[in-house]
């Protein structure tokens, strides 16, 4: 016969498992559970709506009762909880000492739970009040109390699971619909609700998965737009729903990815695991530093700046330490079972490699291990971007994530230079398109796919495809920073800078060579993602790092998607050739299956060779042969085709036509007559056999 509810020990003293507030139905009560393993006294407020300064419910934590190892645990029943809706906590322990006390106690902050599944910020949110002394009761974000009852019916949803035909499309949740010209309710723009109202769109776009800019919580004083600068690792940014009350926070996010996945669209999230939102020693104290500072930072053994920088964010999270890579993991597993993501882009992966001392560990770092032994985690995307910013650089190879995906930014400066215009690039342009096979090789020890290679040419960081062939120069200086600011990009201008007093003969030259952007995006072996708007040439007018533009700078104008019809059909139909040709993106390298030529039979690798041919061989994938041709000199080139004979070929590409010549349906295309094809002046020309 169990136990009487009155005896047992959790039902008294709480259990430390799981971490955060949670329901417990059989109590009907609420398990309180946080880390803090150097913590001297802890204290747990109840909030109620009505009233954000005082505690309707404050429990001091006794350690021989409410403490195993380094969690700190209660229960309350929810009789005695006064209608509480929100929660945070007070702690206080030892003074700062050396690098291993690396303490950051104030027992006045109110301090917010890592665990907590959504954020509430009262009215007198104060960043400041968080970075100066005294007490921040009243003014801090605070936890939300899961409420009884508060489901969602996922259905039937069926996560998609996309192959030689997955496409990914970088968006920022906001910037994609807060725009006027965007065509949604104004109560709706910038939510995830509003980005549902898109879906459509991307359906006829042809991508088959959307990779969001950062969604988890982050700090709405910090003035950072894209997210990146994180303060709760579970719960959604609350100002992307269009209701803040937290049921509708996680709801309407749940209903955006139920939404995508009904039209087989995957969802990956670009998440921060790197660093937060509390910065250095004198960012605010929110949640991490207060509650145990010397387990969730990196220090750096500077008395002047004490906190390690790796992220050029102020901190660095200490993924060495196997508390935070709990939490890392516990986030991840969140997001998958309950939210339904189906994978993650990981922002300066690099310094998941880092050790306590800063030093890097690329043979075995724990938390790579970590993440791959989580068998719910076995079969989700994994995407690192493998560097971090002081200067580790682990493209390829080098970073131990051996079967995670990689963002290849040796593809997005060959592939740029060589659309500028640089000579010497045509032996590097093809090891891309082969699917960067020096930097994923498949020898028998190392068994690298190409796929693993994220190929893209624009990202959030840098210049858009647009702006890329129509500024010489960045343009950042409203940011802040003097124009120093943003990452290096290899652009060129088609004679005049900027988006005013251009001519039809340059918005035909920049259009061009955006067409040739894609053409080499689509038809390389790896992993396509290109950003949002880069389909119709979207512009920052030369800002290649709005990270702090929540304008019209970073909203997505839909105006131009009207004005570039021709660029849209062309991106569109070039997705569509890709997904159509499964022998362009397979399981392994083409190896024998391609044979590269030149404007004759041999490839020109000399340094000024601006002229490439190849013909990939699909019957292995019961796919036609493709034929492809790229002239990037000044001037028309005649390329003999080398294999197949008179009217073998069909066009159905040709970068330097007029829409809709430029592409067209490969059952209605022409047949090349002759046995060499004149290639204009930056053009890429592809053609199909059966």
């Amino acid at each position: 016969m169990p136990e009487p509810m009155s005896r047992r020990w959790e039902s008294r003293e709480g259990s430390p498992y799981p971490l955060g507030a949670s329901y417990i139905e059989s109590d009907d009560a609420f398990n309180f559970a946080i880390y803090s393993k150097h913590a001297e006294r802890v204290t747990l407020l109840l909030f109620r709506e009505t009233d954000m300064t005082n505690p309707v419910v404050r429990f001091e934590f006794d350690y021989l009762h409410n403490k195993s190892g380094a969690v700190w645990h209660c229960r309350i029943p929810l009789a005695s909880m006064a209608e509480a809706r929100y929660y945070g906590y007070q702690i206080d322990g030892p003074a700062p000492g050396s690098t291993f006390q690396f303490h950051a106690f104030d027992h006045e902050k109110l301090l917010l739970d890592p665990y907590a599944r959504a954020v509430h910020f009262p009215e007198g949110f104060n960043r400041e009040a968080a970075r100066r002394p005294g007490s921040t009761v009243g003014v801090a974000p605070l936890g939300v109390l899961p409420v009884v009852g508060c489901g969602f019916d996922w259905g039937d949803d069926a996560r998609p699971r996309h192959e030689s035909d997955f496409v990914i499309y970088e968006l920022h949740v906001r910037g994609l619909t807060q725009h006027e010209s965007s065509g949604v309710a104004s109560e709706r723009r910038g939510t995830f609700l509003a980005v549902v109202d898109k879906i459509p769109y991307l359906q006829t776009l042809g991508v088959t998965a959307v990779q969001l800019m950062p969604v988890f919580q982050f700090d709405p004083d910090d003035g950072n737009y894209w997210g990146y600068m994180p303060l709760a690792l579970f719960a959604p940014h609350h100002a992307y729903a269009s209701n803040s009350h937290h049921c509708r926070q996680r709801d309407e996010f749940r209903t955006m990815v139920k939404a995508f996945h009904d039209a087989g669209i995957e969802v990956l999230l670009d998440v921060v695991y790197n660093h937060t939102c509390e910065g250095d020693h004198t960012g605010p104290i929110y949640s991490f530093k207060g509650i145990d500072n010397s387990t969730y930072y990196v220090a750096s053994g500077d008395h002047a700046n004490p906190y390690a920088n790796f992220s050029g964010t102020g901190n660095t999270l200490h993924t060495a330490n196997r508390n935070v890579r709990r939490l890392v993991v516990d986030s991840m597993r969140h997001w998958v079972d309950e939210m339904h993501v189906d994978g993650f882009r990981f922002d300066l992966a690099s310094i998941f490699t880092r050790n306590s001392d800063g030093s890097i560990n690329a043979s075995d770092p724990p938390i790579i291990g970590q993440i791959g032994a989580e068998d719910d985690l076995a079969n989700i995307r994994l995407i690192a971007e493998p560097w971090d910013a002081s200067g580790a650089f682990q493209l390829g190879r080098s970073f131990p994530g051996l079967q995670w995906r990689q963002w290849n930014a040796r593809f997005r400066e060959c592939v740029q230079k060589f659309i500028r215009g640089d000579r010497g690039l045509v032996p590097e342009l093809m090891t891309r398109i082969y699917g960067s096979c020096d930097l994923f090789p498949d020898d028998r020890m190392d068994a690298y796919r190409p796929f693993q290679s994220v190929n893209y040419v624009a990202s959030h960081d840098g210049l858009t495809m647009a702006d890329l062939v129509s500024y010489s120069q960045k343009n950042n200086w409203a940011n802040g920073h003097q124009n120093t600011d943003g990452p290096v990009d290899y652009s060129f201008n088609c004679g005049v800078e900027g988006w005013f007093a251009v001519t039809e003969d340059v918005l035909a030259e920049r259009k061009l060579r955006v067409k040739n952007f894609f053409a080499i995006l689509m038809l390389s072996a790896g992993t396509p993602m290109f950003r949002m708007g880069d389909e119709f040439l979207n512009t920052q007018q030369g800002n290649s790092n709005p990270y702090n533009q929540d304008n019209e700078t970073s909203w997505l104008d839909w105006n131009l998607a009207e004005q570039n019809q021709d660029m849209l059909r062309f991106v569109r139909m070039m997705i569509a050739f890709r997904k159509s040709h499964p022998s362009i993106c397979r399981s392994r390298f083409w190896r024998d299956d391609i044979k590269w030529y030149g404007t004759d039979h041999l490839v020109d690798l000399s340094p000024e060779s601006q002229h490439l041919a190849y013909c990939l061989h699909g019957g292995i994938e019961n796919d036609c042969d493709l034929y492809v041709i790229i002239n990037n000199s000044d001037q028309s080139s005649a390329f003999g085709i080398q294999e197949g004979g008179p009217g073998a070929w069909r066009r159905i590409i040709d970068t330097a036509r007029i829409s809709p010549l430029d592409i067209v349906d490969e059952a209605t295309a022409e047949l090349v007559a002759d046995r060499f094809y004149l290639a204009s002046p930056h053009s890429i020309v592809v053609l199909t056999r059966e």
